[in-house]
């Protein structure tokens, strides 16, 4: 199958072409994505209202242009998958409303996707992907999340954020500081110059029993902390390298905690905090000392995309799975709901 995938929960307009004929990154035929950074930036943070009306103007181009560079016409379509939650309810309506009209007028089935199913099964996009059962780690500017996964679409919830998510604790901690949005790049980048152990914060409840996070107690030490310094530009990039050190630091000892009570070895990384290099290398190297396997989908695909989307749906469209004709958004939508890949009759 062809499926075009259609991502517009928040400030990305992503459009993806995934060809299930093909094997590995291959199978990938083309992906664009338009981002709102910029119109969003002197509001310092996201608008919903701004944020439909851009996936408006940026939709539908953005589809002619990933298929122009599929080399396909609509036509060639088998299927049409879109995020239909969790997000902004606006902004996903304006993907929703194109894809069921274009899967209307070319007659062929389409599917809502969850936009977490999405982030968790990119890294199995790649070449060589991990077969499951396995641990997903989800980790972005909404969701903090440790899921066993069984199989696709069989998923039991380890553990999870109690209040900020790491990619919004990021964000917040750079506003603190006087970085620009977005700050969670920004601060990542500061932390490169930072010096170790300069400045050194709690590691959030890894000193007691449990696979959940928190991170608002972490966010009010460096407030304190950057409030009593004399707030130089090295202060400032020591702060941040002590920040990002005990966030990567409470996600790594998290995660082991969550393979053993899994029973696994193999570990799935995915969502935006998925891009950070700092994550990555310290994730790897537990992995591959526990003589095991870290699996992320490249910095393309940690962030928002309709290439997720479009596999996502690919998988559940090819067995068979498909929804009825309503244009239907789900701003609230538990991933444990979702029904199992099930074999097409």
């Amino acid at each position: 199958m062809r499926v075009l995938g259609i991502e517009t929960s928040c400030d990305e307009t992503g459009v993806a072409v995934y060809d299930t004929a093909l094997r590995g990154a291959d199978a990938l035929r083309a992906q664009a994505v338009y981002s709102q950074i910029a119109l969003h930036a002197e509001y310092g943070g996201v608008v919903p209202e701004l944020a439909s009306r851009d996936h408006v103007r940026k939709l539908v181009p953005l589809v002619r242009e990933t298929l122009a560079e599929a080399g396909m016409t609509p036509a060639d379509l088998d299927g049409v998958a879109y995020t239909a939650g969790p997000g902004l309810v606006g902004a996903l309506l304006v993907g929703a409303g194109v894809a069921r009209s274009l899967a209307w007028a070319l007659d062929v089935p389409a599917l809502g996707v969850h936009h977490m199913e999405g982030h968790l099964l990119a890294p199995l996009i790649e070449d060589d992907p991990p077969e499951p059962p396995f641990v997903a780690l989800l980790v972005s500017g909404g969701h903090t999340q440790l899921v066993a996964v069984e199989a696709i679409g069989r998923y039991r919830l380890l553990g999870e954020t109690l209040d900020d998510a790491a990619g919004e604790a990021f964000d917040k901690t750079a506003k603190m500081m006087g970085l620009p949005y977005p700050g969670g790049p920004q601060l990542a980048a500061l932390a490169e110059r930072g010096t170790p152990g300069a400045h050194r914060f709690s590691r959030p409840m890894t000193d007691r029993p449990g696979l959940d996070f928190s991170f608002s107690g972490l966010k009010t030490q460096v407030l304190l902390a950057w409030r009593d310094s004399d707030q130089s530009d090295a202060t400032r990039a020591d702060i941040a390298r002590g920040f990002e050190d005990a966030v990567v630091d409470t996600l790594a000892i998290k995660c082991a905690r969550a393979l053993d009570a899994a029973g696994s070895d193999t570990l799935v990384v995915a969502g935006g905090v998925g891009a950070n290099r700092r994550l990555r290398a310290r994730l790897t190297e537990m992995c591959a000392q526990r003589g095991g396997r870290a699996c992320f989908p490249r910095p393309a695909l940690c962030t928002d995309n309709g290439a997720m989307i479009a596999f996502a749906g690919a998988l559940r469209l090819q067995a068979g799975q498909h929804d009825d004709a309503a244009v239907r958004a789900v701003p609230r939508w538990d991933m444990a709901s979702l029904s199992p890949l099930t074999a097409a009759p």
